[in-house]
């Protein structure tokens, strides 16, 4: 898994709009937005240089950009393996070709979310408990295999990107786990169900 828990990258044609979804879904909490057609090694510079300034509660840097040259990308590799205390990277890119495989094996990548958003973002993670987890489970007791990738992308936006949780190592390893398990034509609401559980309290463990 990722060693920058927190930070990830969307994959989404139409930057902007994202950008503004971004925005709102993140409003009262420190944000700076570096957003280039064509971003260079200059521009990971002032990325380096902002996510070095001290901060005492959690910042975000949102980087989108339609052109990522490999050579900008690399610089910034280090920060992303290890950012600095209560920073978050979100890159936003048109799609997941325009990054270089060092960068993909660092940042966990959701895609595009559409046709979920609207119901998982009704799920509260900070609020989680087992009636939320049996109601959740009870929507969706029908998801096919591709509805519940969906629905783990969903899920794992809502968590860090909405209620803004920094995802423990094992929470993360559970994520992991879900996608492998989907390949393998797991159950789909167990597989979803080992997610949601993993959020209570905390807990270590193996699956």
């Amino acid at each position: 898994m990722p060693s920058s828990i927190g930070s990830h990258i969307i994959i989404d044609a139409q930057l902007e709009t994202r950008v503004a979804t971004l925005l709102n879904d993140l409003e009262g909490s420190r944000v700076v937005t570096f957003i280039e057609d064509d971003f260079k090694i200059e521009h990971a510079k002032a990325v380096i240089g902002e996510a070095y300034i001290s901060e005492e509660n959690l910042k975000t840097l949102i980087i989108a950009t339609k052109n990522f040259s490999p050579i900008s990308q690399n610089t910034l590799l280090k920060i992303f393996e290890e950012p600095p205390r209560n920073i978050v990277f979100i890159l936003v890119v048109p799609t997941k070709s325009l990054l270089l495989p060092t960068i993909r094996s660092r940042l966990p990548i959701l895609k595009k979310l559409e046709h979920h958003q609207s119901k998982v973002l009704d799920f509260n993670f900070l609020e989680i408990d087992n009636a939320a987890i049996f109601s959740f489970l009870k929507e969706h007791e029908r998801a096919s295999r591709h509805e519940a990738k969906e629905l783990l992308e969903a899920l794992f936006a809502r968590a860090i990107v909405v209620d803004r949780l920094i995802l423990s190592a094992y929470q993360l390893e559970c994520f992991d786990k879900a996608y492998r398990l989907l390949e393998v034509n797991s159950r789909p609401l167990s597989v979803l169900a080992l997610v949601l559980m993993s959020f209570m309290g905390g807990k270590d463990g193996d699956f």
